[in-house]
């Protein structure tokens, strides 16, 4: 869902854009939203769950399977911004059981690299499924 730039300025007074990105390999956004907003050199990825790029088809299974999903999709964000969670700044994750927090900090590390970012878990009630994830990434 493309949106228009609207303008803005850094702190020197240059001219910056906000830049609205969407990508088919992820899945698509629950609502009136972008997936991607671009500005300046940081890019703010929506959040991403357990459903399939394209259909948006609910990720059945377990919390391994769901978690692996919300990542891939995460990723997927990420690199249709020009970057790769590598240099994910930010991160917040919502479990909606806490009990599963050993195995998203697992899939975490795999997926953030050596420098992980700073990040918040929260427990929160999902509507059907068991994790969500957004982050705020550099571009590279």
């Amino acid at each position: 869902m493309p949106c228009d730039a609207t303008r803005s300025f850094d702190k020197i007074g240059n001219l910056m854009s906000k830049i609205c990105l969407s990508t088919d390999l992820a899945s698509p956004p629950g609502g009136p939203y972008s997936q991607i907003v671009v500005h300046g050199d940081v890019a703010y990825l929506a959040g991403c769950t357990p459903h399939r790029p394209g259909s948006g088809e609910f990720v059945g299974g377990g919390f391994d399977e769901q978690a692996r999903r919300a990542f891939d999709n995460l990723q997927a964000l990420a690199s249709a911004a020009g970057t790769d969670l590598a240099n994910a700044l930010r991160v917040t994750v919502y479990l909606k059981d806490m009990g599963n927090f050993p195995a998203m900090n697992e899939l975490f590390a795999q997926y953030m690299g050596a420098q992980p970012p700073v990040r918040t878990t929260l427990p929160i009630d999902l509507p059907g499924f068991e994790i969500e994830i957004d982050a705020i990434v550099a571009l590279s």
